[in-house]
Formats: C-alpha cells, sequence, structure tokens
C-alpha cells in the first residue's frame, strides 16, 4: 500500500531528499522556507543542516560537498539576497562540472509578477548557470521535479540545478507520496569500435599525450589509466586545479596545464600529436586561452572522451568522439593492450621537468613558502585534502605538492575568491578523520572567514594557512606588469588581528613570522582539538615562486621604454 498521510510541501520535499540519499544540506535560513526548516527538525542524524554565516559560503560548501562526494551538494537559501548570494557557488559548480541542487525560497504563487518583496525570476537568473533551473508550481509535483533535478545534478556532465520553492507550495496539505529512491545512472561505456580505432590512432602517433580532468571519478578513479600509461610510457597531463586525479609520484605524470603553466607542459600540448583528452571540458586555462589547440580544427590528432554529447565537438572537433563516462573509459582503456612507441625519451624529458620545478631558490619572505610547502609535503599524511580559493598563493597547494592516489585538492575551476574555507568544512564534513588544510590569502580568506562559526558549530574544524602580505597578489602582478609604478586599489592596509579573529571564534591560532617557526606551529596546529589557523607573514615582493613584484616592474617598465 502507498503512503496516503498528509504532509504539507516542506516535508513531502524533505522526506523525499531522504529517500534520494542526501545526508547533509547546507544553508542561511529565511522566512521564505519555514516549511522546510521545521521538516529537518525530525532529520537531525539523517539529513543534517549545516547552518552558514553566509549564502554565498553555504554555496561553496554545497559545490565542494558535490564535488567529494559525487552525489548533489544540497544547500537551501531564501528568496532573493539569498539566491543571489548564493549564486557565485552556483557558478563554481558549473564550471566544476560538481552535482549540486540550490533550493530558493520563493514569493507565494499569488503574488507572482508583482515584484514582490524580494522577488526574482530565478528561470532567468539561473538559467546560464544552471543545468536547469525551474519553479514548482504544483505541490503535488514535487517529488517529480525533485527526482529530475536529482538525476540531472549527477547525469551527463555534472553540474547544479536550482529549484524554487514558492512559499505556498511549501505549506499547502497534500497525499502525494515522497520518493523512494533515485533513479540509478549508469555510465555510458565507449563501444568495442571505438577502442580499436583509438588503439589504431595510439598506433600511428610519436608524441601522445594524456589529458584529463573533471571531478566525477569513483573509487577506483584514474587507476586504469595510469597502468595503461605506464605500460605504454605515455605522458600524462592534467587540467587546470585537477592533478589530484592522477597519481603524481607515477613516472607518466608530467604536470598540470592551468594557471601559469609551465613551459614543459606548454610544449607537451603543443607539440603532440595525439592529444587523448578523458572527462575534461576544454577550458580556457587549460588551453592557455585556447591557443595551444587550433579552434575548430586542431592540429594534433584529438580523441575526445566525454559523458555529454554536448561537450564533443563544442570548442574542438575530434578526430575521434567518445561518449563514455571516465570511470567507465578508465575500465576500458585499462583493459586495451598497451602501445609501444620511440616517445620514451620525450615522456621522461617532460618528467624531467616537472620534478625539476620543485626545486626553488630562497624566497625574500619572513616566512619562504617554498620551505614551507617542502615541509607539508613530507609531514601531511597521504590522505590528506588540499582547499584554496583564488589568488596568486594557490601557485602553493597548485603547484608544488604531488598528489597521491588518496589525496584531494580542491580549488575552484571558476577563479573563485572564498571558496576554500568553506571547501574545507565541506571536506571535514564528508571525512572528518582526514588532515584538512586550507590556503588562503588574506584578501581571499576575508571573502568568507565569517565561516569559520561556522566551523566550530558544525565540528568540522581544519587546519587554515592565511598567507598575508597585504596586497590582492594577482591584481597587483597583473597591475605592475600592465601599468607599473601606478598602483591602484591594491593595497589592503586595515586587515585584521588574524590570530585574534581566529581565538575570538574559538579556534587555536598563531602568527608565525619565520620560516624556521612553521614546523612546531604546524604540528601545534595538527594536535589542537579545536581547528587552527596559522598567519603566516608573507613579503608581497614574493608574489611568484621564481620572479619578484620588483623584477615584474622592471621588466614591464624595460618594455614599455623600448616600444616608446
Amino acid at each position: 500500500m502507498g503512503d496516503t498521510m498528509q504532509r504539507n510541501g516542506g516535508k513531502l520535499l524533505v522526506d523525499s531528499l531522504v529517500a534520494l540519499g542526501a545526508t547533509k544540506s547546507f544553508g542561511v535560513p529565511g522566512e521564505s522556507y519555514l516549511a522546510v526548516l521545521d521538516a529537518l527538525h525530525d532529520t537531525a542524524g539523517t539529513l543534517d543542516f549545516v547552518l552558514c554565516r553566509n549564502e554565498g559560503g553555504a554555496a561553496f560548501m554545497a559545490a565542494a560537498y558535490g564535488k567529494l562526494t559525487r552525489t548533489p551538494g544540497i544547500c537551501f537559501v531564501t528568496r532573493g539576497p539569498g539566491a543571489t548570494n548564493a549564486s557565485i557557488g552556483v557558478h563554481t559548480a558549473l564550471q566544476d562540472s560538481a552535482p549540486m541542487i540550490l533550493f530558493v525560497g520563493q514569493v507565494g504563487t499569488d503574488m507572482k509578477g508583482r515584484e514582490a518583496f524580494q522577488e526574482v525570476d530565478y528561470r532567468a537568473a539561473f538559467g546560464p548557470l544552471a543545468k536547469w533551473a525551474v519553479e514548482i508550481d504544483r505541490v503535488e509535483r514535487i517529488p517529480e521535479i525533485l527526482s529530475r533535478a536529482w538525476t540531472m545534478a549527477i547525469s551527463g556532465r555534472p553540474g547544479p540545478v536550482v529549484v524554487a520553492l514558492p512559499e505556498d507550495m511549501l505549506t499547502t496539505l497534500t497525499t502525494a507520496e515522497p520518493l523512494r529512491g533515485p533513479v540509478q545512472v549508469h555510465e555510458p561505456a565507449p563501444a568495442a569500435a571505438s577502442m580499436q580505432a583509438l588503439r589504431a590512432h595510439l598506433l600511428k602517433a610519436q608524441r601522445p599525450v594524456i589529458l584529463l580532468g573533471g571531478c566525477n571519478w569513483d573509487e577506483s578513479g584514474t587507476g586504469p589509466i595510469q597502468r595503461f600509461a605506464e605500460a605504454s610510457d605515455i605522458p600524462v597531463v592534467a587540467v587546470f586545479r585537477y592533478q589530484d586525479q592522477f597519481d603524481n609520484h607515477s613516472p607518466v605524470f608530467c604536470g598540470e596545464a592551468g594557471v601559469g603553466m609551465s613551459p614543459s607542459v606548454r610544449t607537451l600540448i603543443r607539440d603532440a600529436d595525439l592529444i587523448l583528452a578523458i572527462n575534461n571540458r576544454f577550458g580556457e586555462n587549460s588551453t592557455e586561452g585556447y591557443t595551444l589547440l587550433s579552434v575548430p580544427e586542431p592540429g594534433q590528432t584529438l580523441v575526445h572522451v566525454h559523458a555529454s554529447d554536448l561537450e564533443l565537438g563544442k570548442i574542438y572537433r575530434p578526430a575521434l568522439a567518445i561518449q563514455a563516462g571516465p570511470n567507465a573509459f578508465a575500465q576500458a582503456l585499462g583493459a586495451l593492450e598497451p602501445v609501444q612507441g620511440s616517445w620514451a625519451s620525450w615522456r621522461a624529458q617532460a618528467r624531467q621537468a616537472y620534478e625539476a620545478a620543485f626545486e626553488l631558490p630562497d624566497l625574500p619572505s619572513p616566512v619562504d613558502m617554498g620551505k614551507v610547502c617542502a615541509y607539508l609535503r613530507q609531514a601531511l599524511p597521504d590522505d590528506a585534502i588540499l582547499t584554496n580559493g583564488a589568488g596568486n598563493f594557490t601557485v602553493w597547494p597548485g603547484k608544488f605538492f604531488r598528489y597521491g592516489p588518496r589525496a584531494r585538492l580542491l580549488g575552484p575551476q571558476s577563479g573563485a575568491m572564498g571558496y576554500g574555507l568553506p571547501a574545507a568544512i565541506a571536506a571535514k564534513i564528508v571525512h572528518p578523520e582526514r588532515t584538512v588544510v586550507c590556503f588562503a590569502g588574506d584578501g581571499d580568506f576575508q571573502m568568507n572567514c565569517t565561516e569559520l562559526a561556522t566551523a566550530l558549530q558544525a565540528g568540522a574544524q581544519p587546519i587554515v594557512l592565511v598567507l598575508n602580505n597585504g596586497i590582492y597578489g594577482t591584481i597587483r602582478a597583473h597591475q605592475e606588469r600592465h601599468y607599473p609604478e601606478r598602483v591602484s586599489g591594491t593595497t589592503m592596509s586595515r586587515n585584521p588581528d588574524f590570530v585574534a579573529l581566529a581565538k575570538a571564534y574559538g579556534m587555536h591560532a598563531e602568527r608565525v613570522e619565520a620560516t624556521g617557526e612553521f614546523p612546531a606551529a604546524f604540528e601545534r596546529a595538527r594536535a589542537s582539538g579545536s581547528g587552527a589557523l596559522l598567519e603566516l607573514v608573507i613579503a608581497p615582493e614574493a608574489i611568484t615562486p621564481r620572479q619578484t613584484l620588483n623584477q615584474i616592474r622592471q621588466q614591464a617598465l624595460a618594455a614599455k621604454e623600448i616600444t616608446s
């Protein structure tokens, strides 16, 4: 017999989420979805509501949760300002291809179209930012729409879905039954003919490269790809901020194609005669502004593998398009007979360049981040999770760690400042037993520093490294490069006392003023049961690992003098 009890729309929604397997949700309360909050009162321990301090932080947490778990990160926000605050997390989930569902309160259906208090047309506002934006217009359709939203978020190219909840849809009683479980969506597998065609392309190649990315790998991950690449001695490059998806200790791993791309990686991609691209969407950063491959006909033979037909041929016309999920393709590639070619020196040279990049000169800074990262590479467990937002400081978790098969990096493809701390909190919620370290610049940290309260309340306290150089470093570097000696709007002369701020929230906190102080401070932070913040004093001059601000400025001035 069916469940014929009466329940309001809020409870119908929550009961359906529980049936789908949701266990965590993130949000900031609002009067527009009180019926949902009331229903969540009864699901503590089954479907928990993580109370956040800003909707942007809540949406970042949901996006990071989806990235880590491959299930939709759930976020609840109120109408109008709550929704627009949360939009940054939706955009981040879209560019990360991370499954997420944002539920937004909405004015009652009897007030629609009048510009009622905080009214927004969410289908218009979120249409370009989400895979689907929908508004529920009948309470009985809540299970139907939620099922579609959940399935859409996790299938094809995963991403965010936005569901608007008019207030009267949540308070109206109905006998509609909640969902009984999720739709089982299995990845499409590559056709045997496609794998044979791939092998034929590989046999003709002289300089092949595997380029991979995406966040929706399962537990076996890229292991089969690694075994095939190692047996075939083919170099592997990860796309921007997805180097954690391939074992960096493997001799075939040759680096990351992203911001600040190394010359060796640039050469690999540009000079390859075959690129096997797996699960990546060909973003600007991994193609150096779409210059390493010609649009739309690349000079390299391109084999593009993706679960979504919408990604195949979207920018580049592949010689072979394979519609397959990354894990299904990985298994098929692992079963393919390895290929042998004359590219051993091609791969070895690229690997040597990757390893040499870890060698750094002493940096002109009280705290030398090159030496800090060298220490952390040895000290962190092999299942550590690193997170970051946006800024020049992201070069440290991005370029100066070797991610093994159990380590993770959570960094936004969208380049969103403020992502690192919420992502670290989400990571501690998913994996409370693991060491989570958030890298944040002083500007980046202040975007969402209030979420320290969320961390303490949720019992999900990471270690936060605040690299304090008193400037918006990325913009200052661009400023000196394009407008030397004309500093404008990039100096933060009134930063707070970060140590006092963290202590006010109840965390262990220290200020590290010299490189030699870091190891002991980090061990104290790791031993703390409260989570920790370490403020690292960084000189603005140490803007990049190999070039100072003054060197950038002098180069720009010299170039300007030549052209004037």
